[in-house]
């Protein structure tokens, strides 16, 4: 007879069918891992032949599959009829004398071993079927934690049997294909790890919103991960960059401060059945935090992608962090089951043809865009209100709100994560969610006509109305060739993964002004802080959360920005623009009209490199510098390339490459080349005096267009005026291509023209230019356009 427990250190990949996955791959990691600083708490699984054996002592086996094979899992109410009396059945049912003894011994000498007085176990669920590589399961069983006692042992051990019986996991199975017979429940009785004074969260391999595979996604919130898992909180994310990991640089490409409001913690005084834990609230001080420090982020880091290279496929994994040693922990490894089995080459590109108002916002999850009446609902026990094609609003969503997801066009939650389990579901179903949006519930209207936007980055909006939107599929496996390199202009980093999948040859300009227009604050204000307005200074604080000194916190989201467009084209070449903001577009920062003049034509007045050596503006063009030099220097980014906007002179120039050089970019250091925009008519005229201190040209045609032709290009009465294809234009155009091609330098183009006239990209390609720089949704069509004039 086969065993009834197996200790986790017995247990390796290849006994999935006795243990299941999760316990599994417990397991695995203590067997091969641990000596690769993975840990992994202790503990002891009972296998899937206990479970059967359970069943059939008490005569459960054929009451329970008959029940099932009558039951409409569409019928909701059935379907909540058949689970109660089939869990009711099992926690009334009784484990034999040999099996508590088996449970009991193991029990004993877990809590001998670790040596504490407060042992208490966590009591996990392992179905057979879960963690495959296709489907994840994922919150479908119990998990009952901070146990203490075999009493309270027994009664946990019934309740996860139960719940392989609930609502959800009956209704995911027949979803999925999965015999009810063929699946059967281990169960890990595990040392608990002490999170409930230290922290917990959630890490994939992978980019769960786009596929992308160099970047890891950390969550974390305080105390045991549950209120992560279940979307109750609103937590921190982390992003890190794989080959920075490997190199041992810095790898933290992006960090968000969550909301955290509550935390779930031990509460001793109260014994299973009833829940043996609690959630309070988190204090201000701890909410304004970071969970994580750098070090610990580098530590969970390398342990994902150990993880990741051990098992040779992208992973979903739970950490959690001793509040008594703090320590790390793993206690859950499984196959990620959503983006890593979508071939990169398919790509789908959802597009608002006009935007309204914004109702809410918050964390996209997917880049899908659905719309309907929106059905706000407060609890599971409402689901039938819910009619196909509708958007679910609600506070949060559950494992027991999956039966009729999928009916939904969207999900909105107040509440909730990008890895917690209503998000993992919502992209297995392939439906757009925003979830953490806080208040959605009270300013949305039930029966309001939306539309649910996840395709504008990582911030979604759910808009009032039904507006429209276009759906581009495009098979992007095998591009002609065409005689010029085809790069993109990027100005969201959030977006950044997803339109890493183009075809393309990297970034051709990549502007710092969205990044700064995020970051929301004039430079000087952010350098001035202490000496402003008491009034300015709480709406700065307000956006700094997580930080203390607003000098850090400015150069750290300028960092952000750019290595997150970086490390999404790694390692082909991004070239990023310096600030290029005209003194009214500064104005409007925070803190902006304390700073900056009024002018009549800010669009030829004090912007562009004349900002960089002015000494109103040095000091703040510093903090770029110093954020570029952390991306490359600190990062290993040097994809990086910097460009540097509206040089007006020679002397200009050189001024500015001093300034950079000051700074700690100084033109081929560590590889470092520096392009010059080409978009004033003097910059073509004397081409080769410029070219002499930079790598390359990149044309600027919106601005040389305009200095050219004489025109404002903000003027909608002359806009009939403004054409690129100009002869005039064209000169200059040829005039700088030229110029770069004989001196064998750079020469790109960036600006608006080639993307809107495909005439105008052949002409380009005619006079050997040698990249063009479009607009991601206008890559493939102009790349099809010019291997066609090819032909």
């Amino acid at each position: 007879m086969e065993k009834d427990i197996l200790w986790l250190d017995e247990i390796e990949l290849k006994n999935i069918n006795q243990v299941g996955g999760k316990n599994a791959s417990l397991g695995e990691m203590i067997c091969r891992l641990t000596q690769k600083g993975i840990q992994v708490p202790m503990g002891f699984a009972t296998t899937a032949s206990a479970y059967q054996r359970f069943l059939r002592d008490n005569q459960l086996e054929e009451k329970i599959y008959s029940l099932l094979a009558k039951l409409d899992v569409t019928d909701i109410q059935a379907l909540k009829k058949t689970g109660q009396k089939i869990r009711r059945w099992i926690t009334q049912g009784h484990f034999s004398n040999n099996f508590k003894k088996s449970v009991e011994n193991a029990y004993n000498k877990l809590k001998h071993d670790s040596k504490t007085r407060d042992f208490s176990v966590a009591v996990r669920s392992s179905a057979t079927a879960e963690d495959l590589p296709t489907a994840s399961f994922a919150g479908q069983q119990e998990t009952v934690l901070n146990v203490k006692g075999l009493q309270a042992l027994y009664r946990a051990l019934k309740k996860v049997f139960a719940s392989l019986y609930t609502n959800r996991a009956i209704a995911y199975r027949v979803h999925h294909g999965f015999e009810h017979q063929k699946v059967a429940l281990s169960v890990c009785i595990q040392y608990m790890v002490r999170s409930d004074i230290g922290s917990s969260g959630v890490a994939f391999s992978i980019d769960t919103e786009s596929g992308f595979n160099n970047a890891i996604l950390v969550t974390a919130s305080y105390g045991l991960g549950e209120t992560i898992v279940k979307g109750s909180v609103n937590p921190d994310e982390y992003y890190l960059f794989k080959p920075a990991i490997r190199s041992k640089k810095h790898s933290i490409l992006q960090r968000k401060c969550g909301e955290k409001a509550i935390k779930m913690i031990y509460d001793n005084r109260i014994q299973f059945p009833r829940n043996s834990t609690k959630v309070v609230k988190v204090s201000p001080n701890e909410r304004n935090r970071f969970v994580l420090t750098n070090e610990e982020l580098r530590e969970l880091g390398l342990a994902t992608l150990t993880i990741e290279e051990h098992y040779k496929k992208p992973m979903d994994i739970e950490w959690a962090k001793d509040g008594k040693t703090n320590e790390i922990y793993i206690v859950q490894a499984r196959p990620e089951t959503v983006k890593s089995h979508l071939k990169a080459h398919q790509i789908e590109q959802y597009k608002l043809k006009k935007k309204g108002k914004v109702i809410v916002e918050g964390v996209s999850v997917g880049q899908k865009i659905g719309k309907g009446k929106a059905t706000i609902l407060k609890s599971a026990s409402e689901i039938n209100k819910l009619k196909q094609g509708e958007v679910l609003v609600t506070d949060m969503t559950d494992p027991d709100w999956e039966p009729i997801m999928k009916k939904s066009s969207a999900i909105v939650t107040n509440r909730g994560g990008r890895t917690c389990h209503a998000a993992i579901v919502a992209r297995e179903l392939g439906i757009p969610a925003i979830v953490g949006c806080r208040d959605a519930t009270k300013r949305i209207k039930n029966k309001q006509p939306i539309t649910v936007s996840c395709a504008e980055g990582h911030k979604g909006f759910v808009y009032d109305g039904l507006l429209d939107f276009s759906v581009e599929k495009n098979n992007c496996d095998k591009m002609p060739k065409i005689p010029t390199k085809i790069m993109m202009n990027v100005a969201n980093p959030y977006q950044a993964f997803e339109q890493s999948f183009l075809p393309n040859a990297g970034v051709g300009l990549a502007r710092l002004e969205f990044i700064i227009t995020n970051i929301g604050i004039h430079p000087k204000a952010v350098l001035n802080y202490k000496r402003l307005p008491s009034g300015l200074k709480n709406k700065i604080r307000k956006k700094m959360i997580g930080y203390q000194d607003p000098k850090q916190f400015y150069v750290d989201k300028l960092r952000e920005g750019i290595s997150m467009i970086a490390a999404a084209f790694y390692p082909k070449p991004v070239i990023v623009r310096t600030s290029d903001f005209k003194s009214n577009e500064y104005a409007n920062l925070l803190g902006g009209k304390l700073y900056e003049p009024t002018e009549e034509n800010p669009m030829l007045g004090f912007r562009g490199a004349s900002r960089y050596v002015d000494e109103r503006f040095e000091d703040c063009f510093e903090l770029e510098c110093l954020a570029l030099k952390q991306v490359r220097d600190e990062m290993g980014l040097t994809n990086v390339e910097v460009m540097i906007p509206f040089t007006r002179t020679v002397d200009e120039a050189k001024a500015v490459l001093k300034v950079l050089a000051n700074n700690g970019l100084k033109r081929g250091k560590n590889k470092l080349k520096i392009i010059m925009m080409c978009e004033i008519p003097s910059n073509a005229v004397l081409a080769e005096e410029f070219l002499e201190h930079f790598d390359g040209f990149s044309i600027g045609s919106n601005d040389l267009t305009q200095l050219t032709l004489g025109l404002d290009r903000d003027s909608n009465i002359i806009q009939h005026l403004f054409d690129e294809r100009n002869e005039a234009v064209k000169f200059f155009l040829s005039k700088a291509i030229k110029a770069c091609n004989k001196l064998k330098k750079y020469i790109g183009i960036c600006g608006q023209g080639p993307s809107d006239y495909p005439d105008l990209a052949q002409w380009l390609v005619n006079e050997k230019i040698g990249s063009m720089s479009l607009n991601p949704d206008s890559v493939i069509t102009t790349w099809l356009a010019i291997s066609k004039d090819k032909k």
